[in-house]
């Protein structure tokens, strides 16, 4: 299993209750029709916390996006469809700038 992690910010004409509507609305059920992804998870940034020992990085984001492939050939073939091109066409007109990671998850609590 391979997965991808995006973090997103909005268009500066948008606000950021614009942007989650037309991720959460739009955007997610576009994805829904991308053959070849395992799972997909949105997660609207709601607010954000400091620690007084750490000093915060400087990133303005709206949005997490998570998605899961089988593997690296399946992400390929996944992003060369159809409805891949036009999920990514969405993306171009809510999405200001993203920075995407192709990452290995390293469990330390499992879930349940």
């Amino acid at each position: 299993m391979i997965k991808v992690l995006s973090l997103l910010t909005r268009k500066p004409h948008l606000t950021h209750e614009e942007f989650v509507r037309h991720w959460r609305d739009i955007h997610g059920p576009l994805a829904l029709a991308v053959p070849g992804i395992r799972r997909y998870v949105q997660s609207h940034i709601e607010g954000t916390r400091t620690r007084a020992d750490v000093p915060e990085t400087e990133v303005d984001v709206d949005g997490i996006a998570e998605l899961w492939y089988d593997d690296e050939a399946s992400l390929r073939a996944s992003a060369a469809t159809p409805e891949a091109k036009a999920l990514y066409a969405d993306g171009a007109l809510f999405i200001g700038r993203i920075k995407t990671y192709v990452i290995a998850e390293q469990i330390v609590i499992p879930p349940g």
